[in-house]
């Protein structure tokens, strides 16, 4: 992952690279300018976090609590901590991005045993969590305590509703607690066509990384733990993990006006329709071939050596994986920001026009 040609990124179009190259929405900059105006009480004591806890609590239940945090990998790491005690491990998917994209912090900072299965698609199985029940009991083994699902996922699948719930059911059988790593679970809900709520809590999830950073916002992401019985202590280790900003009215404000309206739907589900329309298209150009129709906002099309050059030559363009022909996989991400007229440049290049 991450290939590109002699030329230096910084000189190649960023815009398909990642949806966290997108910029802010205006509404979440609008609630950032409002939040700046008066002076307010550090660490969570502001009146934006409390509106914040009030939508947490209605949306994922009345036990819910949300802890605002600074970035993706500092939620999971505090919402997988929750979940363990020192002598437990998560099981996840190999491809997963705790696992593959974290620099070692669940590890290092989490002080973790990540349990890695490899999937086809990204998602993990009934049969992924109870083959790593071998090791309940056994004193030389880390004990998987806690499931960690990506929705959706690195590789662009997303779990049905029905998956996620028998998923949840067998952890929690086996006494495990289920994290979802959710920083596209906005895109994940808008496919689906569901609420944040029904995509985790009424599916049995314990606790969830909120992620606002890539759907609009500025560096804002969140800590739901919605079953406090199988998650303590968060507060406490966001504190200790250095997630706990002073100034939180400032994370708390963007998350309330990206989560408490339909701003986030409607940020998604324009990324995931861009994706689609890109796929397509891309799909129209002789020797490209795509799995299928983008779940969500990521594309991964298998591509000639020479569309890919062509590709390379003007975009930052990470090659995903290498298919049976020797072709290069790359993958294109789509955001709430990318237009038509963008897309059809991609394709023009691509085709060679």
């Amino acid at each position: 992952m991450g290939s590109q040609r002699a030329r230096g990124s910084a000189e190649l179009d960023p815009t398909f690279a990642s949806d966290n190259t997108a910029g802010v929405s205006a509404e979440v900059l609008e609630a950032l300018s409002d939040a700046n105006a008066d002076s307010a009480l550090p660490y969570g004591a502001d009146a934006s976090s409390e509106q914040l806890t009030q939508w947490a609590k209605a949306e994922f239940g009345a036990q819910a609590q949300i802890l605002p945090v600074f970035n993706g990998t500092g939620g999971n790491v505090v919402a997988l901590q929750a979940l363990l005690p020192r002598w437990g491990g998560v099981i996840c998917a190999q491809q997963a991005h705790v696992n593959n994209d974290e620099g070692a912090a669940p590890e290092r900072v989490g002080a973790m045993k990540l349990l890695p299965r490899h999937t086809a698609d990204g998602k993990l199985t009934g049969e992924d969590i109870l083959a790593e029940t071998s090791a309940v009991g056994f004193v030389h083994a880390a004990q998987p305590l806690a499931v960690s699902l990506t929705q959706s996922t690195e590789l662009g699948s997303l779990y049905t509703l029905e998956e996620t719930a028998a998923l949840a059911e067998t952890a929690h059988a086996h006494g495990m607690g289920v994290h979802v790593d959710g920083a596209r679970i906005a895109n994940a809900a808008a496919a689906l066509g569901v609420s944040l709520g029904e995509a985790s809590a009424d599916v049995g999830v314990d606790v969830l990384s909120l992620g606002g950073t890539k759907n609009g916002a500025m560096s804002a992401e969140a800590v739901v733990v919605i079953n406090p019985e199988r998650s303590r202590g968060a507060d406490y280790i966001r504190k200790f993990s250095m997630q706990l900003a002073s100034k939180q009215r400032f994370i708390s404000a963007q998350l309330l006006r990206l989560f408490g309206s339909e701003l986030w739907r409607d940020n998604a589900k324009h990324a995931n329709a861009q994706a689609a329309s890109l796929g397509e298209q891309l799909a129209q150009i002789p020797g490209v071939r795509l799995a299928g129709s983008p779940a969500v906002n990521a594309v991964f099309p298998e591509v000639p050596q020479d569309v890919a050059a062509r590709i390379q030559s003007r975009y930052l363009a990470h090659v995903w994986d290498t298919a049976p022909t020797g072709n290069p996989v790359l993958r294109l991400m789509c955001s709430w920001q990318t237009t038509d007229e963008q897309i059809r440049q991609l394709v023009a290049t691509a085709a060679g026009e």
